[in-house]
């Protein structure tokens, strides 16, 4: 479900539309620092081989959110469009909804460690305005060079980090294999295989 809700369905409805978008135009996709619970699995994409975890659903969705933008900013470049994935933050919102409060007290835990490690503060959540900061500068304020076909965050072009790195392991970054161009291209098969349609 968390896949076909946050990959899924934003690549059908997008790539239908696709023609709309003017010349100079941006799909940017929302991802986040949890693309590192997982890389996608496409040979089990519904956990119908191996135990379901909601952190590795959600990692492997978020992670399908940058190759995503990856791919489609490959086929549209040439027109002048251009995509990219951003983390917004860690915004207070209804995700978490069914998350056990105890985890979540735990997660942040591991984040302030890793923190305190890197020589900075402890986290803090995001304003809503905070957290649209880098979906806007990515749609608007960045040139199209500068953000297509990458991860943003914090308002810049994200670093990559090493692939064993995961959410705890490092405040900022993005794990090579988000980025991986023959992975993007895997996905968008797969992908329009699993919605019936080809674009």
């Amino acid at each position: 479900m968390q896949f076909g809700t946050n990959h899924l369905g934003h690549f059908l409805l997008v790539n239908r539309i696709a023609s709309l978008i003017r010349p100079a135009g941006r799909l940017i996709n929302l991802s986040s620092a949890g693309h590192r619970f997982s890389n996608v699995d496409l040979q089990d994409s519904n956990f119908d081989r191996t135990p379901y975890d909601p952190f590795v659903a959600y990692g492997r969705s978020k992670t399908a959110n940058i190759l995503f933008a990856i791919a489609f900013d490959k086929r549209h470049r040439d027109r002048g469009v251009r995509a990219a994935a951003v983390r917004p933050g860690v915004i207070q919102t209804e995700l978490g909804r069914y998350m056990d409060p105890t985890r979540l007290k735990g997660m942040v835990k591991l984040m302030n460690e890793q923190l305190a490690a890197e020589g900075k503060g402890p986290f803090q959540w995001k304003t809503i305005p905070q957290g649209a900061a880098t979906s806007v500068w990515a749609g608007v304020v960045a040139s199209g060079e500068e953000i297509g076909g990458r991860y943003c965050e914090k308002c810049h072009v994200g670093t990559i980090v090493p692939d064993n790195v995961t959410i705890s392991g490092v405040s900022e970054g993005v794990r090579g294999c988000a980025l991986d161009p023959k992975m993007a291209e895997a996905l968008w098969k797969k992908s329009e295989e699993l919605v019936g349609e080809s674009f």
